[in-house]
């Protein structure tokens, strides 16, 4: 009898063993996990998302998402060599060893490389004394802008009628309650509380997103990397799949997905309303905005996102949370709705549930600075074989040159500002623009949708250039910049670089496409240098640098 206990005692002692080890060994990933410190956006695979469960289907179902074997499968996926790597992977390494690191990561290729580069001690290149710092310190980059009158040339006056209503982003940290419900950030708020997203916004005025030198603009791009997403929509309208997120400060950024990498050229077959949009793309179509001084890109940075945990967990979007599914590779995979590529057959798939993609902050929403949409003169017919009337008849400027508004003020100009902006990215796909409907028409262009630049570094689209070939006309601000930047000292395609060290995704361009820029500048300066040739300085450069120009904002008129 004493035997028997005994054993029973010596049976549940095992079995109480077997259950600890068990335990132990499910939690050890999860606290390897809690003792690093990554962020939010690089969260392994390996974590079970918490409403697997719950949306589960039965049995047999092809939506039905994975049970725990299904997530163990994806758990040993992740650590596989061709994997993303983590964003915590490289930060251990300290000051001494950074050379041996560096040459670990010269031996990596490909997508371990792009992904390792994201290590801090390797993306800190714009320091003090860099060509970029040179080229911000250069007159050019100094000019005052015009005297500002604060109801006529601000997007919004905080201290007056213009209110901003917190409802719309639930914020119970907004003060001030008025009168129907609305709110004013006055009174023991100062502007310095508010967060970062409304600080760019309040910053909008007649002749500029952002100023030069704005800390404002580096803070909000660090939100839009390590805020918290909390909820996920797709965006109506478009022919590619975009997605809204907002986050923890109720800031909102446009998350286009990665669809190809960077390597990737556009094949020559394809139209240019047939190609797909890059990430990439819309990440140095800010940088190139920036450096070319016309701040008229919303600011836009990337981002690695867990499709699981910032997307498909956070949505209430019912559409986008049906087109999940894990591919044959087990990818956690989703494709959305829109008017191209939204199949199964162009899914966006993680490694296996983290992706890539770019986050253009929102400007702020129309119901408070209405926006108004021009089609752009030089539009593409976008068809197959009809052509527009631009690209028949070589007199089409002189045409546009009598039609409001671009016979006045600076919107021509802002034209070919924006045409030089394009042929630099090979940026077909410019059908549309927008601006403030506050200032009237004497403002500036919004650059929006760069999307489809950077397509093909091998071939330069001379017919992006023709506003520029046929009008002949440019500022004079724009030709002197353009000049500086094809100067060794100031090369453009090493600004762009060092630029976009500063991305979380850097690099963001193959040397391919940075020495496209140089070469593409050349042919701009040149086409300016024929036309200057055939009319003459002063009637092709338009001097916006005088006394007359900085006071009212607009070029002389002839």
């Amino acid at each position: 009898m004493i035997l028997f206990r005994k054993f029973r005692v010596l049976i549940l002692m095992v079995f109480l063993i077997a259950c600890s080890m068990h335990i132990m060994i499910d939690l050890l990933p999860k606290l390897e996990r809690r003792s690093s410190s990554a962020c939010s956006c690089s969260h392994t695979p390996s974590e079970e998302p918490q409403n697997w469960a719950k949306h589960r289907a039965k049995p047999g179902s092809e939506s039905g998402w994975p049970n725990k074997h299904t997530l163990r499968i994806l758990q040993d996926f992740s650590n596989e060599p061709n994997s993303n790597l983590s964003s915590h992977s490289l930060e251990k390494i300290t000051v001494g060893e950074r050379p041996e690191a560096l040459k670990r990561f010269e031996q990596l290729t490909g997508d371990e490389k792009r992904h390792a580069t994201r290590d801090s001690t390797l993306k800190n290149a714009v320091v003090k004394g860099s060509r970029l710092s040179a080229l911000f310190d250069h007159p050019l980059y100094n000019r005052p802008l015009p005297t500002l009158n604060e109801d006529e040339d601000t997007l919004f006056n905080v201290n007056t009628d213009i209110r901003f209503d917190p409802k719309a982003a639930q914020n119970p940290e907004w003060n001030g309650e008025g009168k129907d419900g609305d709110y004013a950030p006055t009174g023991e708020m100062s502007s310095d509380s508010y967060p970062n997203w409304l600080r760019f916004h309040i910053g909008i005025n007649r002749y500029e997103l952002y100023s030069r030198h704005n800390p404002v603009i580096d803070a909000m791009l660090k939100d839009l990397v390590s805020q918290r997403i909390t909820s996920v929509a797709m965006k109506s309208g478009g022919t590619q799949l975009k997605l809204i997120m907002t986050f923890q400060n109720y800031g909102q950024a446009l998350f286009k997905p990665m669809k190809q990498t960077r390597e990737q050229e556009t094949p020559p077959d394809f139209f240019y309303f047939s190609d797909f949009e890059r990430h990439n793309a819309e990440i140095a179509a800010y940088h190139l905005d920036r450096i070319l001084d016309f701040r008229r890109v919303p600011p836009v940075t990337g981002r690695l996102v867990n499709m699981t945990k910032e997307i498909r967990d956070v949505t209430r979007d019912k559409k986008l949370w049906r087109t999940f599914f894990i591919s044959p590779a087990n990818n956690i995979c989703f494709y959305g709705e829109c008017s191209y590529y939204c199949s199964t057959e162009h899914a966006l798939c993680g490694k296996p549930d983290q992706i890539e993609g770019s986050l253009a902050a929102f400007l702020p929403d129309l119901a408070l600075a209405k926006r108004r949409t021009w089609r752009n003169p030089w539009r593409r017919s976008y068809h197959k074989r009809k052509k527009a009337e631009w690209e028949v008849d070589p007199d089409y400027c002189e045409e546009v040159k009598q039609t409001p508004p671009y016979d006045s003020g600076t919107r021509l100009l802002d034209i070919m500002d924006m045409t030089v902006f394009d042929f630099l990215m090979g940026n077909m796909d410019r059908h549309h623009y927008e601006t403030f409907e506050k200032f009237g028409n004497e403002t500036f262009i919004i650059h929006l949708d760069n999307g489809r630049g950077f397509g093909k570094h091998s071939h330069d689209e001379l017919s992006i250039l023709v506003p520029l070939s046929q009008c002949c006309r440019m500022k004079k601000s724009t030709h002197l910049r353009l000049q500086l930047l094809a100067k060794e000292e100031f090369k453009l395609s090493v600004l762009m670089e060092e630029s976009l060290q500063a991305d979380t995704l850097t690099p963001i361009l193959i040397k391919p496409h940075l020495e496209a820029m140089d070469r593409r500048l050349r042919l701009v300066l040149q086409v300016l240098t024929d036309c200057i040739e055939k009319e003459g300085y002063s009637n092709v450069v338009e001097d916006d640098l005088g006394t007359e120009g900085l006071n009212t904002g607009t070029v002389p008129q002839r």
